[in-house]
């Protein structure tokens, strides 16, 4: 399957920066993938992917022998991914905090967490305004330590493009970083 370059196109800068930090063993959750653009990219670059969201209708057509698919409720009474591990998780633009500390024990050792969403201050600026799912101050970084995840890299950021948008981000590790690709930065 031939993976189109305008879905990476559009994958998220903080993303596409991190991303080289994952493990190559093991699967990589693309947590609430939307339209798949993250899970194209992680694809790209080699990885087996699990893609979960409620709605999977687009990105069906992403299946293959390294993209698994499974619609799957993320905010029902029960975590559905509970007790699976994966050397990679991938967030964007969703925030569910219910079970947001069971993505650190999912990770395996080295395992690294991407996560970007929307933070507070951002109702200044449209939707989401609602503060369910608006990162309050420090929130990764405090998930980060309560999981032991050791921060790569966290920004609390007001970003003009694509849109005026209150962001939160971090890239955190489990344990050591062992069998990781060095990152390179500024850019």
């Amino acid at each position: 399957m031939i993976l189109g370059h305008d879905s990476i196109a559009v994958a998220s800068p903080w993303v596409r920066r991190f991303v080289p930090a994952i493990p190559k063993d093991g699967r990589v959750l693309d947590l609430a993938c939307g339209t798949g653009r993250h899970t194209a990219l992680l694809a790209s670059l080699g990885h087996q992917i699990l893609a979960v969201d409620q709605d999977i209708s687009m990105v069906e057509s992403l299946k293959s022998n390294s993209i698994q698919i499974q619609a799957l409720d993320l905010e029902g009474s029960d975590w559905p991914l509970l007790n699976q591990q994966f050397s990679g998780i991938v967030v964007t633009n969703y925030l569910y905090r219910p079970f947001l500390d069971e993505l650190p024990k999912m990770l395996t050792e080295g395992g690294v967490l991407i996560y970007e969403t929307f933070a507070d201050g951002n109702a200044e600026f449209g939707k989401p305004s609602n503060p369910n799912f608006l990162l309050k101050s420090g929130e990764l970084l405090a998930l980060a330590h309560r999981s032991d995840l050791r921060v790569i890299a966290y920004e609390d950021i007001y970003l003009d493009h694509p849109k005026p948008a209150m962001v939160q981000r971090i890239c955190a590790v489990k344990g050591h970083l062992k069998g990781c690709v060095p990152l390179q930065f500024g850019g």
